[in-house]
């Protein structure tokens, strides 16, 4: 039997291995695995924002939440975002032929896990991060939780 990459989730390639290094089908497996990155809390923070379910975040998502936060503390304390949209999302035009290569990028996403720490609050009351936070969680596609540093 032959490697076969719908058994388990991983893209294999015997000619060149990046031939699959965007591809969404390796997270269908590793996607509900707690995320062992960026899931500590620095010391000096008042509180932060962890993702609970697995999704794809636009950089417009991540900059609306950010600016929400800014403004809800009045530019007071400070924020850390603490994910990256480093993953380019390729569109085709409609009503397009077959062929003629791949679509342009026309977004880039941040791939979260969960237990993924997304903002950082610093330098401000419990009640202000809590609630900063909380605004910034409604400009994104997942449920998240608020955490308090020790």
């Amino acid at each position: 039997m032959g490697r076969s990459s719908k058994n388990i989730g991983i893209c294999f390639s015997r000619t060149n291995n990046q031939t699959c290094k965007f591809d969404g089908s390796s997270l269908l497996i590793r996607s509900y695995v707690d995320s062992k990155k960026a899931i500590y809390v620095e010391t000096n923070i008042n509180g932060c924002g962890k993702a609970l379910e697995p999704a794809w975040i636009t950089s417009r998502q991540l900059e609306a939440g950010r600016r929400e936060m800014s403004r809800n503390v009045r530019r007071g304390g400070q924020i850390w975002v603490r994910i990256f949209p480093d993953k380019p999302v390729t569109v085709r035009p409609t009503e397009t032929r077959m062929g003629s290569g791949k679509g342009s990028p026309e977004y880039w996403v941040a791939v979260v896990k969960p237990g993924k720490i997304l903002y950082e609050m610093g330098g401000v009351p419990e009640n202000i991060a809590r609630k900063a936070i909380s605004i910034a969680a409604s400009k994104m596609p997942i449920r998240t939780q608020f955490i308090l540093s020790k």
